[in-house]
C-alpha cells in the first residue's frame, strides 16, 4: 500500500511531488486505463483535503461519460462544451472555478459543490478524459493546486489512455 505523508505545513510543491510519485508508482506497469483511473481517483480522494468529489469523465462517442470516482453519485453523461467539465473537454484548457454557481451553464450534479478544478487528460494528442475535483468550499483551489494537478495528469496520462 502506498502512502504519502500529509502535513498541513508541507509546501505545495513538496505535497504534489509526493502525490505524483505515489500516483506514478500506482499506475506503473498497469495497462488497464479504468483500473488506473480508479486508483488515481482513490489516491486523490484520500490525500487531498477539502474535496467532496474526485474522479474522471471519459470521452466516449463524442461526450463525457462518468468514469471511476470517489464521492456522491454523479451525472452520468455530460455534453462536450456543457458545464465546467464539458468546457475543459471542448477547449483543452484547465478550468479552475472559484464559484461554480457563477459559471455559465454549470451542471449541478451535487448542490453542495461550490468550487471546481477540471484538468483535461491528453493522450497521443487528443483529449481522452477530464479529471474533475469538486469542493464544498468556495474558492478552494489555489494556483498551486492547478499546477500540481496538471503535473500529476501529465506524468500519468499515458497510463490513462
Amino acid at each position: 500500500m502506498l502512502e504519502i505523508a500529509i502535513n498541513s505545513d508541507q509546501p505545495a510543491d513538496e505535497f504534489y511531488a509526493d502525490l505524483i510519485s505515489s500516483a506514478s508508482a500506482l499506475v506503473d506497469g498497469e495497462v488497464d486505463a479504468i483500473a488506473n483511473m480508479a486508483n488515481i481517483a482513490a489516491l486523490i480522494w484520500q490525500y487531498v483535503p477539502g474535496l467532496n468529489w474526485a474522479g474522471f469523465y471519459r470521452v466516449v462517442d463524442g461526450e463525457l461519460v462518468l468514469g471511476p470516482f470517489q464521492g456522491k453519485t454523479a451525472c452520468i453523461r455530460i455534453a462536450i462544451g456543457a458545464g465546467v467539465c464539458g468546457t475543459a473537454a471542448a477547449t483543452g484548457e484547465v478550468q479552475r472555478v472559484a464559484d461554480v454557481h457563477a459559471f455559465p451553464g454549470h451542471i449541478a450534479c451535487d448542490a453542495d459543490s461550490r468550487s471546481e478544478l477540471v484538468i483535461p487528460v491528453v493522450h497521443e494528442g487528443r483529449i481522452i478524459a477530464v479529471l474533475d475535483l469538486d469542493s464544498p468550499l468556495p474558492d478552494h483551489f489555489r494556483p498551486e493546486d492547478e499546477t500540481g494537478m496538471v503535473r500529476l495528469i501529465n506524468a500519468i496520462a499515458r497510463n490513462l489512455g
